[in-house]
Order: structure tokens, then C-alpha cells, then sequence
């Protein structure tokens, strides 16, 4: 094989990886995270912290508009592969979460009792470990005390779980898991715990000195003779950067992990550090749709099974009802479309018999079209007899050529011609005047040029008021 043959065999293989890539992502889970209403800052601020813990799989620079609806989100939400909404909202006495599953539902209600934002908890903490390579891939969701406390409770651990893509723990590579959700149920007060952590991975069984040679910023040995006594005694190290380690936390890596120190088959210690946001949630109600629907669980309305049964006939009721609006609205538009179509094939059969009498009944010739110019010659002659009318004169030839031409060629006019003291030849610097029915000031302006041109020559006559 040459090398332009491996080099399409390359090609082809990237581009398969990255069709594969492509849709094991579209597979994955995706979500929105936006409020509503009038949240305000507070409420808004959770709703990005909420956003960073869902990261990556989710719309990081989403905007929502005061117009947009529930419906909008929704057709939005189906061509670009979203699977679930959560939502935050603000009333007059509490604040709530719904988190829905698209496109089918259910819908569960949350109330948030208790809330604290991502700087909070970060602000509160002596060193935090934060920082973007964290949310490069999902976190790691973790259920606790889920129960047979009920169906409510079994459906609530079903929704978190598929917000986050599974996990194979044969496969699974532990460099991608850098943070941890843990969602704790207390089947007492019917709460949820919801906390959000950083997970990092430290080498156990060395000393504090150890530990420090094997961190990235290596400590200060100004003060001692040799570097032994840094790995026996830990000289120079403050008693808060050995954090206390116990079997709660320390397991053997199945693999390698990014960190020094942290390699396969040795014991390593796994930390949490928190860093919001922390929420406190009591789930009030669960819908059968996306916002609407059945109430399959109420926290604090129980109905009987009578109650139930009366709503659902009346539900029934309302459909059936709805249905038969629908079909008569169907039968109505149907029988308007016939009737327009009669109506239209009466006219033009009634168009027809009028077309072909008026072709029976008339014998007489067409006249045909009248020749070219004869519309602007009638029209220039009347200009020319408005000339008249309104000044007393006879107007120029270059005024009016055409009705000159006509003149000329039928003989000289009754009136009296200009003589010698004919005034010049202006006539194409002006514009000709309008035609007939123009208003009375176009009339005055004309009878005043025409006393202008009496009084260059000698015999000025006042103006003729206009009737």
C-alpha cells in the first residue's frame, strides 16, 4: 500500500470515529436550565449555577424572552435533541423547581425550602478546587436512602438518574470523573439533600513531606541541611495541609489517574471538596404531561377514589365535546368550500352566455384603436382653448405645437393674429399649463402672466377675476 492508500485509510478512519463520537453524544441526555417570570436575581443566579453542574450536556448560554412560552421552549427543544427541562419560578411566598422529561412528560414539582448559590459556598471554604477542566464531562450522580418508600420516591430516583448518561463501571475512565451530585431523600421530612462536589484523587502511606515533593509547587527548604529531614519530620509544614484520611475514604485505583503519585493497584485517597450550589427540595406534585395533565402524586391533596372518577368523566366529557366541535367545524368548512365552488361555476357559466349574446347581437364594425398621437393633440387643443379663455391671446406656436399644426393645416383661426409687437419667443423655458378642472390659483396665476405681457406692450388691462 502507498502513501496516498494510508492516507485515505486514515481519513476514512477519522471520519468514522468522528461519526461515532457524533452519535454517542446525540444519544446522551441534553437539557435546558432557564426562569421564569419574574425570578428575580437571586432565583436567576441559581439557575446558572444549576447550569454549571449540568455541564457539558446542556445549553450554557440559553436566553429565554418575557415573550417566549412554555410551547416555544418545546418546539425548540425537539430538533436539537433536549430530553429534559429545569426550571426555576418565584411566587409571592415561595420559590419552585420542575423538572420535566421531554416530549411525553411526567413532570415533577419541586418546592426549594432552602437554597445557597455556587459563590456562597465557595467564598465559605479556606482553599477550594475549582476549576474548568472540572466541567468538561458530566458529574457523577449519587442517590441516597432511595428506598421502597413509595412509587412517588422510585419515580424521583428514575427522573435523576436520566438526566446524566449511565455509566459502565467496567469501561469507565476514571480521569473523566471530576465531580459528584449527591441527592439525598429523608423519608422523616420528605426533603431532598442536593450538593454538588469536587473530587480529587491523593497518594496515601507517605509522609507530609512526601506528599509535598509530589505536589506541583515544591516547598521551601531554605532552613534545612538536608532533605531528609523534610521526609522524616515534615519540618517547615503547617499542620492544615495534611488533611486527616481514614478508611471512609482510601481504595486501591483500578487504574492509573491523573495526579502524582496516583498509580494502579496502590491506595489513594478520595476527597470531596463542595462547591455548590446547595439546595434543601420537597417535592409537592407530579404531573402526567409537560406542565399539564393528570396528577398522578400530591403532597398535600389527597382525593378519594370517587373524586377521581368524577374527574376523569368529566375530563372524558370535555374531550368528547371537543371532538364533536372539531367535526362540525369540519363539516362547515366542507360545505363552504362546495358552496364557493357552485358560486364560482354559476359565474362563469353566466360570463359565457353573456360573452357569446353580445357577439351574437352585435353586427357593427370595430373601429379599431385610434391612431398614435390623437390623445395628446385633443389634449394640447384644449390646453391652447384654455389659453385663450383664460388670457384673451392667442398662445405661441412652441407652446403648443401640435395644436399649432392642426390649425395650420385646417385653415387661420377667426381671431385676430399678433402683429409686429409680438413679444419673444419664451415659450419653452415655461411649463404648459395644466389641463382642464385645475384650480382657481393656477387660473389666476395664468391671467396675471397674461396682464404682464399686455403691460410690456404698451395697453395694461386690469385681470379678469376668475368665475
Amino acid at each position: 500500500m502507498g502513501q496516498s492508500g494510508r492516507s485515505r485509510h486514515q481519513k476514512r478512519a477519522r471520519a468514522q470515529a468522528q461519526l461515532r463520537n457524533l452519535e454517542a453524544y446525540a444519544a446522551q441526555p441534553h437539557s435546558f436550565v432557564f426562569a421564569r417570570g419574574r425570578a428575580g436575581r437571586g432565583v436567576r443566579q441559581l439557575s446558572l449555577d444549576l447550569r454549571r453542574v449540568m455541564e457539558p450536556l446542556t445549553a450554557t448560554r440559553l436566553q429565554i424572552r418575557k415573550k417566549n412560552t412554555l410551547k416555544d421552549c418545546v418546539a425548540v427543544a425537539g430538533p436539537l435533541g433536549v430530553t429534559h427541562f429545569l426550571i426555576l419560578s418565584k411566587t409571592e411566598t415561595n420559590i419552585y423547581f420542575k423538572l420535566m422529561r421531554l416530549p411525553g412528560g411526567p413532570t415533577l414539582t419541586f418546592r426549594i425550602n432552602k437554597y445557597t448559590l455556587m459563590r456562597d459556598v465557595v467564598s465559605s471554604l479556606r482553599r477550594h478546587r475549582m476549576h474548568e477542566q472540572q466541567f468538561a464531562h458530566p458529574p457523577l450522580l449519587v442517590l441516597n436512602s432511595f428506598g421502597p418508600h413509595g412509587m412517588h420516591v422510585k419515580l424521583m430516583a428514575t427522573m435523576f438518574q436520566n438526566l446524566f448518561p449511565s455509566i459502565n463501571v467496567h469501561k469507565v475512565n476514571l480521569n473523566t470523573i471530576k465531580r459528584c451530585l449527591l441527592i439525598n431523600y429523608n423519608p422523616d421530612s420528605q426533603e431532598l439533600d442536593f450538593r454538588h462536589y469536587s473530587i480529587k484523587v491523593v497518594p496515601v502511606g507517605a509522609s507530609r513531606g512526601m506528599k509535598k515533593l509530589l505536589q506541583e509547587k515544591f516547598p521551601n527548604m531554605s532552613r534545612l541541611q538536608d532533605i531528609s529531614e523534610l521526609l522524616a519530620t515534615g519540618a517547615g509544614l503547617s499542620e492544615s495541609e495534611a488533611e486527616p484520611d481514614g478508611e471512609h475514604n482510601i481504595t486501591e485505583l483500578p487504574q492509573a489517574v491523573a495526579g502524582r503519585g496516583n498509580m494502579r493497584a496502590q491506595q489513594s485517597a478520595v476527597r470531596l471538596t463542595e462547591i455548590g450550589p446547595r439546595m434543601t427540595l420537597q417535592l409537592i406534585k407530579i404531573q402526567e404531561g409537560v406542565g399539564e395533565g393528570n396528577v398522578l402524586f400530591h403532597s398535600f391533596v389527597h382525593k378519594t377514589e370517587e373524586e377521581l372518577q368524577a374527574i376523569l368523566a368529566a375530563k372524558e366529557e370535555k374531550l368528547r365535546l371537543k371532538a364533536q366541535r372539531q367535526d362540525q367545524q369540519a363539516q362547515n368548512v366542507l360545505r363552504k368550500r362546495e358552496q364557493r365552488e357552485a358560486h364560482r361555476k354559476k359565474s362563469l357559466a353566466g360570463m359565457k352566455r353573456a360573452r357569446a349574446e353580445a357577439s351574437g347581437d352585435s353586427d357593427a364594425e370595430d373601429p379599431g384603436a385610434p391612431p398614435e398621437g390623437t390623445g395628446q393633440r385633443e389634449e394640447e387643443e384644449d390646453e391652447a382653448e384654455y389659453f385663450r379663455q383664460a388670457v384673451g391671446e392667442e398662445p405661441d406656436e412652441d407652446m403648443f405645437p401640435k395644436a399649432a399644426k392642426r390649425r395650420r393645416s385646417a385653415g387661420p383661426p377667426g381671431k385676430k393674429q399678433r402683429g409686429r409687437g409680438q413679444r419673444p419667443d419664451r415659450g419653452a423655458d415655461r411649463r404648459p399649463p395644466k389641463a382642464k378642472g385645475r384650480p382657481q390659483r393656477a387660473q389666476a396665476k395664468l391671467e396675471r402672466r397674461g396682464a404682464a405681457w399686455e403691460h410690456r406692450r404698451g395697453r395694461a388691462q386690469p385681470p379678469k377675476k376668475a368665475v
